[in-house]
């Protein structure tokens, strides 16, 4: 039986963070993704989030295998969409989920799916009820656990890191 929990993550963590980006920049480029292939997320992006409090991490048998940051309130990247539009029910405010990693030994195990889904818990949890979500275009792994999650696509958006167009996502929680 596994135990699986979510925490927000410590500066202890951040190695291990790092080492699980590492290997996701590494699968995503296996699989031809050009997606986080320029430096980030990079390690002082990662640290900030630990120090901002948004950063969480996902633990399997007490060891930790996932990672990935809630950002909560606005973002200026998901303002302005290139084609699309968000519920007509959106919230002023909503918590963002950015740079979800699941280490590569675990891919495949559903671990992605269930980060995703104690986020949701925890951006309730926070007050918000809107909640979004993007992925690179050529990402169809990570589309398609978004979608598997209840999430609905709702148009493009275009990243300021990188000025790369990706797939955004959202769900209302009742």
């Amino acid at each position: 039986m596994s135990n699986v929990f979510l925490r927000q993550a410590k500066l202890d963590d951040l190695p291990r963070i790092i080492d699980i980006i590492d290997s996701a920049k590494k699968t995503l480029k296996d699989r031809g993704v050009d997606q986080w292939q320029q430096g980030y997320p990079n390690k002082e992006i990662l640290e900030q989030d630990i120090q901002e409090g948004i950063s969480f991490v996902l633990l399997l048998n007490g060891r930790v295998v996932g990672s990935a940051a809630l950002q909560q309130g606005y973002d200026k990247n998901y303002q302005d969409m290139n084609s699309g539009s968000w519920d007509d029910d959106s919230d002023v405010t909503y918590s963002i989920i950015h740079r979800i990693a699941i280490e590569a030994d675990h891919q495949g195990e559903h671990l992605s799916a269930a980060l995703i889904q104690q986020l949701m818990t925890m951006s309730y949890y926070l007050g918000y009820r809107d909640v979004r979500i993007d992925t690179h275009p050529d990402n169809l792994v990570m589309q398609h656990i978004i979608t598997s999650n209840g999430f609905e696509e709702k148009g493009t958006i275009t990243m300021d890191e990188d000025k790369g167009v990706r797939l955004a996502y959202q769900i209302l929680l009742n």
